[in-house]
């Protein structure tokens, strides 16, 4: 008979840790599926391949900006003068063995840290999984997207060859361009005038210490949260606000995405192999005097640059102090603004509805076309100023005028996002309707058949009562009533003007929604089809699609009971 005592070791350590009794809670812990949650784990399995491929650099770097002759392996640079920083850059990419890779590895990986966050966040964003209680955990989210690019744009900067220097020197000018306090800022980060002896040593110190740490800081709080507040899930049979249908953590979620983590780091070592990413011997060392032509940043600057660079030139003096408009509006009020606008949406969307539930179910983004229609707009915003920031490359590339491709996208920037609200809204209500029809009609067959009176009509086939349990498992969107201006007692009621504006908005949020079909609709579409075909078939799927709809979860989770697990 197999004994359930756990080895001495193990029974050692739960006699002081707990650890069993942690563990027969959490380890059985269920998790959702779904591709796009993986999205996350991409993010999460990136920071660790940066961990370890950035130990590995650390060995032979040398945050130093002292001035050394260059001896190396690398013939074309050898007897040039250079900074300690740069030298050793090149050594780990001629010299130590396997350095070339793990450089490139680490530059890759930092790359997919920061696209996996981003579509992870817009993941978020789309399907409404910020909502209440996960507001805080969009924030933390948001700040480690944040902190990933400033990490890698210090990084880039850390080798001092010429592509990075040129970005730091833009980097420098926008700082010196906040008023009054400009110039200390620039001494503080720089230790002196730039490019000064200090940075490399005080980026360095940074970027291995201080940002890595805030950043594991708030992974493990976003995971605990996420276990806290349970995994979002996409709505259909079975699945509720109160529970949650899937795998648990362990075995399967852990076999599962631990294979999924040796996938990412293969793909990520086999992109450094075989993609060249950042030669900095081809630039040479950093000099003040010297631009690199067509110089651009990471990727996930570029909508910084492009900012600056659409922003025509123009300052002003007030009492003695130079205030260059060029630099502060593109650099130091525009990028802040939709940063904090994108940090905060969840709080203020939650204002203006005054939605105020949980929600652990997530939505399909075309049942909430006004928002679907906000993040359209906000990543055509950040598409259109990235494109700005290779507006010469463009121009060089396509044989057309700088100053049009410019022109172009100053005007762009302003009308895109409204076009692409638009746009994307009206397509949201336009699939809305389609799943309105189909609940109350069914599918389109193509088969056209002849009533007796001559009339010609299409047969329509019913969908599964799984597919109409999807399409109908959404809430009604109302939005709010401006209340009374007094009370009872006719007291005026308090911050009115606000209330109004608020209401507006509400209604805005919430115009031209299709709703969901009600029991009578349903009802009458039942009955339309049934005299008009006789088929059974469309009735009792019209009839399904009611019955599922007020039944809610109980029905479906009946129905998949034996097919899923699920946590209270």
């Amino acid at each position: 008979m197999a004994s359930n005592e756990l080895p001495p070791p193990v029974k050692w350590a739960d006699d002081r840790l707990g650890l069993a009794k942690m563990g027969k809670k959490n380890l059985r812990k269920v998790f959702p599926d779904h591709w796009s949650f993986m999205l996350g784990e991409i993010a999460l399995y990136s920071f660790i391949i940066l961990l370890l491929s950035g130990v590995f650099l650390t060995f032979w770097f040398r945050p130093s900006m002292a001035e050394v002759e260059y001896q190396g392996s690398y013939s074309l640079l050898k007897g040039l003068h250079m900074s300690e920083a740069y030298a050793s850059t090149l050594d780990i990419s001629f010299d130590v063995r396997g350095g070339l890779l793990m450089r490139q590895i680490h530059h890759w990986a930092a790359i997919l840290f920061v696209a996996s966050m981003m579509v992870h966040l817009l993941r978020i964003f789309f399907t409404g999984a910020f909502r209440k209680p996960r507001e805080l955990n969009w924030v933390i989210g948001f700040g480690m997207l944040f902190l990933g690019i400033i990490e890698g744009f210090i990084g880039y900067g850390l080798p001092d060859d010429l592509l990075s220097g040129t970005g730091l020197r833009i980097t420098q000018g926008m700082v010196q361009a906040s008023p009054v306090i400009g110039t200390y800022l620039t001494f503080f980060i720089f230790g002196g005038e730039f490019p000064g002896d200090d940075f490399v040593s005080r980026f360095f110190t940074v970027h291995v210490l201080l940002i890595p740490g805030l950043i594991l800081a708030l992974v493990t709080a976003h995971l605990i949260l996420v276990v806290y507040h349970k995994h979002t899930q996409y709505a259909g049979p079975g699945r509720t606000e109160k529970n949650v249908v899937g795998y648990p953590l362990m075995p399967v979620y852990m076999a599962k995405a631990g294979g999924f983590f040796f996938v990412v780091f293969g793909v990520t070592a086999i992109m450094g192999a075989l993609l060249q990413i950042n030669p900095l011997w081809l630039y040479g060392p950093y000099n003040p005097a010297e631009v690199t032509a067509g110089s651009q940043p990471d990727w996930y600057m570029g909508w910084l640059e492009g900012s600056v660079r659409l922003m025509p030139g123009f300052e002003s003096e007030f009492w003695g102090i130079t205030l260059s408009w060029n630099l502060i509006i593109p650099a130091l009020l525009i990028p802040p603004a939709f940063v904090t606008f994108v940090a905060l949406y969840p709080f203020i969307e939650q204002w203006i509805t005054g939605d105020k539930r949980e929600h652990h179910l997530l939505d399909r983004p075309r049942n909430v076309p006004t928002r679907t229609g906000i993040g359209v707009a906000m990543i055509t915003f950040y598409a259109l100023l990235w494109i700005g920031g290779g507006n010469d490359l463009i121009a060089t590339h396509f044989g057309v005028s700088l100053n049009a491709v410019t022109w172009f996208l100053r005007f762009a920037v302003f009308l895109g996002p409204v076009i692409a609200f638009w746009a994307a809204r009206r397509i949201a209500i336009s699939l809305q309707r389609s799943d309105r029809e189909r609940l109350l009609h069914g599918l389109e067959t193509g088969i056209i058949v002849r009533s007796p009176d001559g009339s010609y009509s299409e047969r329509h086939a019913p969908i599964s009562t799984y597919e109409a349990y999807t399409l109908t498992a959404h809430d009604r969107q109302t939005p709010l009533e401006l209340g009374p201006e007094t009370d009872e007692n006719g007291v005026a009621a308090p911050r009115r003007g606000l209330q109004k504006i608020r209401a507006k908005l509400s209604a805005f949020y919430f115009a031209d929604a299709v709703q969901k079909p009600t029991r009578t609709e349903i009802e009458e579409a039942h009955a339309h089809g049934h005299d008009d075909h006789g088929d059974d078939h469309t009735v009792e799927g019209a009839t399904g699609t009611v019955e599922l709809d007020e039944a809610q979860a109980h029905q479906a989770g009946e129905n998949q009971a034996a097919l899923n697990r699920s946590e209270k």
